[in-house]
């Protein structure tokens, strides 16, 4: 045996090297004789050491047990002078003790039936860990090291041997007591079933070779209280921990996986085992500044008692409490009423129940005064802790028994056979090892699993090779439930989701909402919850919110706090253009080019379309001042009607006048082409009629130019010019100087013509209709072939002006050239610059002031003499030399 356990201990893991050490030095001190491996070396107990308390039962093969039937172990002072006194467990557990009675129900079950394991009789050995790894290992030595039986068929007290005296034990319950207890059977090879033992650490096969549970692993735990805070949209989650294997292990991994969904935890603390008060208030503080609304407690029931008293002290309310498996369905909490209104509310998940026929009526049989009762060492605690009486073993400060003292008569955690949940899982433990045991019996010779297909000896059983049976354990129970282990010794995870709810009793009720089933198939959600039927901490219905920061709603987008969680975050408003549709966006989304932002900005809508309209202000203003242009210019050309045969008239060719009047009237007009929505007509047309129009006006009044000074040379002494400057030539240079431009216009429209444009810049909510120019050359050409005239024609003008005073209309053309001229001129960086509509603005503006400066500076001091001078409109007046420095 020595040999063997020091192989083990060259594993390369320090920590397990050390224990094992430990161990086996424990082993040498306890059972010296043990030191070698001949089978015939018999095991002894050392003078001296004391046994611990054990409830017994005979049999052909016998099952260890271990429960923690005590909740405390009080330390007794060491002089170091003499033996130390006896280990004193304190509080005792009626539900541990329904668990170890659950065992024994078992056994004696399968003992009467006789069908799973026939002419064999099981027995057990069962001892209390008080729920500490010094007294679990203790108790651990002596199943391994007794100096009665072997637990083997046909053992005798002459052949004992250093294997032990059980082939399997069944426990602990806690992990931490479960850890000490893997590492010491794991040297022998001992399988060890547990039925509460939950740490994930617990399924590492290297460190411990012989653990298996029927009670699911941690790991499956978390995940599934992971999944339920993502389900309701909890990322602001408060951890609390026993200060234990299972209550760090369990926390660390949830923390760990819920940080993974980008949840954080608001705090993180552990219960001291010493539960000091002072420790507990801190959390309690530390709980209230978090601002955490839920809170995950992973621990045991008497660490999670100690923590709810000092949340009533302090008045704690408000808290959804989240519970680990180990307090989810606890009566110890559930019960009490104090407890009822800060619990009620809480959602934990626990292990799957079951029923178990005839367990409550084998749990009511005990009685100090039964025959099976003698030798039982935990039935005298119990009996007194239930009655309050003293049966006579000392303790004075109890009024005696009776005698007549009744289970069936009070109703307590014991009896209590409504969650039959851990008790199911030592249920199904020892129906487990059964079921290994009676394959190991029904093993054929030559076709065993073992070297040289041998099969093990029943009446010689080997602890080894029984845990290799209890590892291909599969069976299909009474209740329905099949029951087998993984490569790591766990079970299949399935969990109830249980809230605590108030009846109208008062009484608390765990009420299934949902369950997870780690074994559904993929496609199928392992949690399924009934949220209708819940009731949340406070009697309330809606889920409780627990986040750092409040849940950013649409429109909005999370940023960032610095140097806080990265769930506690600012909510900011969506800038112009942008959108999020969703709670919680990390980012908002640019609408595509035509669209824009509502004022939520959830949604994209259509831009807002922009031009130059017959609705709005600047488009009636316009067309108001376009059309008042044109009836001037009618009104001007029924003057001239009237008058046409007076002298100021037809001076300089009347027909010439009313030509430019009909240009001017086109001129006004053609600017409401430029208001409206542009479509592929109007834009052709808004910019050729421009063009035109506007050549034809220059052309006309370039002739009338050419003819003033032609007019004047022709009175020169033997001059001849005016024969080439007759009406026929005058329309000639009109027609010739506007089929240029016509030309011009042809081209551009037959290359490149104007067409509708949407001008979509992304900071602005509206999208500008705008008419292309299609070709900026023929654009420029256009624009170029008006100023080239207008220049002309300005110059013309301008030699013109102090000619005899019969000619005096050259000053008003040059006066209006120049009108023209600085219009047009200023006209193209003000349309260039000019934004979206306002560019078509500036455009219509140029046409209407170039066109009444030429209406206003050429006619309206003619109509002034018309109509309110009259004595001026005659040739002796227009040919005398003094009219001309009045006009």
């Amino acid at each position: 045996m020595a040999k063997h356990f020091m192989r083990r201990s060259e594993e390369p893991h320090p920590q397990r090297r050390a224990t094992q050490l430990v161990l086996g030095l424990l082993w040498f001190c306890i059972f010296p004789s043990s030191s070698h491996q001949d089978p015939s070396q018999r095991c002894e107990i050392i003078p001296g050491s004391m046994t611990l308390p054990v409830l017994e039962k005979k049999g052909d093969i016998i099952l260890g047990g271990l429960f923690s039937l005590h909740d405390m172990v009080v330390e007794p002072s060491l002089s170091f002078t003499s033996q130390p006194p006896p280990t004193q467990c304190t509080r005792f557990n009626f539900r541990t003790f329904r668990w170890m009675q659950t065992m024994i129900f078992a056994i004696e079950e399968i003992n009467k039936e006789a069908k799973l394991l026939p002419n064999i009789t099981l027995g057990y050995k069962i001892y209390d860990s008080c729920s500490t790894p010094h007294q679990a290992l203790k108790a651990a030595m002596e199943l391994m090291g007794s100096e009665k039986g072997s637990g083997v068929v046909g053992d005798t007290d002459d052949n004992l041997t250093c294997n032990g005296t059980v082939p399997a034990v069944i426990g602990d319950g806690g992990s931490t007591q479960s850890l000490v207890v893997a590492r010491f059977l794991g040297v022998f090879q001992v399988p060890q079933v547990s039925y509460f033992s939950s740490c994930a650490c617990l399924s590492d096969k290297k460190q411990f070779p012989a653990f298996m549970r029927t009670m699911p692993s941690d790991f499956f735990q978390v995940d599934a209280l992971v999944q339920l805070v993502q389900h309701f949209g909890w990322t602001w989650v408060g951890v609390i921990a026993g200060d234990d294997a299972y209550g760090r292990g369990g926390a660390n991994i949830f923390a760990d996986e819920v940080r993974k969904l980008g949840a954080c935890v608001a705090l993180y603390e552990i219960i001291p085992k010493n539960r000091a008060q002072a420790a507990i208030a801190s959390i309690i503080s530390k709980i209230r500044s978090s601002g955490t609304r839920v809170i995950l407690v992973f621990a045991v029931e008497q660490d999670a008692a100690a923590l709810f008293d000092e949340a009533l002290r302090e008045g704690l309310t408000d808290i959804q409490w989240l519970a680990s498996e180990a307090w989810s369905t606890a009566a110890v909490l559930s019960t009490p009423s104090k407890y009822r209104h800060i619990l009620q509310g809480s959602m934990g998940f626990a292990i799957r129940r079951a029923d178990i026929p005839g367990l409550q009526d084998f749990l009511l049989r005990l009685h100090p005064s039964n025959p099976d009762a003698v030798g039982d060492p935990f039935l005298v605690p119990f009996w007194e802790e239930v009655f309050q009486c003293s049966l006579g073993t000392g303790r004075q400060s109890k009024p005696p028994c009776t005698g007549e003292e009744e289970l069936r008569s009070v109703t307590n955690i014991y009896s209590d056979v409504s969650q039959l949940r851990i008790s199911y899982n030592v249920y199904k433990a020892v129906y487990a090892i059964a079921h290994a045991l009676n394959a190991m019996r029904s093993c054929v010779e030559g076709k065993g699993p073992f070297p040289l297909q041998a099969c093990a000896d029943i009446d010689n059983i080997q602890p080894w090779q029984l845990l290799h049976y209890i590892k291909q354990v599969e069976y299909l129970n009474s209740f329905g439930d099949e029951t087998k282990f993984d490569e790591n010794g766990d079970p299949a995870a399935m969990y109830d989701l249980v809230n605590w709810q108030l009846r109208p009793d008062g009484k608390m009720e765990f009420v299934t909402i949902g369950k997870f089933d780690e074994t559904t198939i993929i496609g199928v959600k392992k949690l399924q919850i009934q949220e209708e039927i819940i009731m949340w901490n406070g009697n309330q219905t809606e889920v409780p919110l627990s986040v750092c920061s409040s849940i950013c709603p649409p429109g909005t987008r999370k940023a960032i706090r610095p140097h806080f969680p990265i769930c506690c975050h600012d909510c900011v408003v969506c800038t112009a253009g942008e959108i999020s549709n969703q709670t919680d966006a990390i980012e908002c989304v640019r609408c595509l080019p035509e669209f824009w932002s509502n004022d939520e900005r959830t949604v994209c809508i259509p831009k807002q379309v922009e031009f130059l309209s017959f609705s709005d202000t600047m488009g009636i203003t316009l067309m108001a001042i376009s059309l008042i242009g044109s009836f001037c210019t009618c009104v001007v050309v029924f003057i001239f009607s009237c008058y046409k045969n007076t002298p100021i008239v037809r001076a300089n060719n009347s027909v010439l006048s009313f030509l430019l009047l009909f240009s001017l009237t086109l001129c006004f007009l053609c600017s409401l082409t430029f208001i409206g929505r542009p479509s592929e007509w109007s834009c052709m047309l808004r910019h050729t009629a421009f063009g035109i129009t506007f050549v034809l006006c220059i052309s006309c009044i370039l002739g009338k130019t050419i003819v003033v000074l032609m007019a004047f040379r022709a009175t020169l002494p033997g001059s001849n010019v005016m024969k080439w400057f007759g009406p026929a030539q005058q329309k000639a240079i009109i027609t010739f100087c506007t089929l240029v431009q016509v030309i011009i216009c042809t081209v551009w429209l037959v290359v490149a013509p104007p067409k509708p444009h949407k001008l979509m810049p992304r900071e602005s909510a509206t999208v500008i209709l705008l008419c292309d120019e299609g070709s900026p050359v023929a654009f420029a050409l256009v624009l170029g072939y008006i100023g080239l005239l207008a220049c002309i024609c300005l110059l013309l003008a301008f030699l013109a002006r102090k000619l005899p005073d019969n000619f005096n209309e050259a000053r008003l053309i040059t006066f209006s050239m120049l009108i023209f001229c600085a219009v047009w001129v200023a006209f193209v960086p003000a349309y260039i610059s000019s934004p979206g509509k306002y560019s078509t603005v500036t455009e219509v503006f140029a046409i209407l002031a170039s066109s009444y400066g030429l209406l206003g500076c050429i006619f309206a001091p003619k109509c002034y003499i018309i109509l309110l001078k009259p004595e001026k409109n005659t040739r002796k007046h227009l040919m005398s030399k003094g009219v001309s420095d009045k006009f």
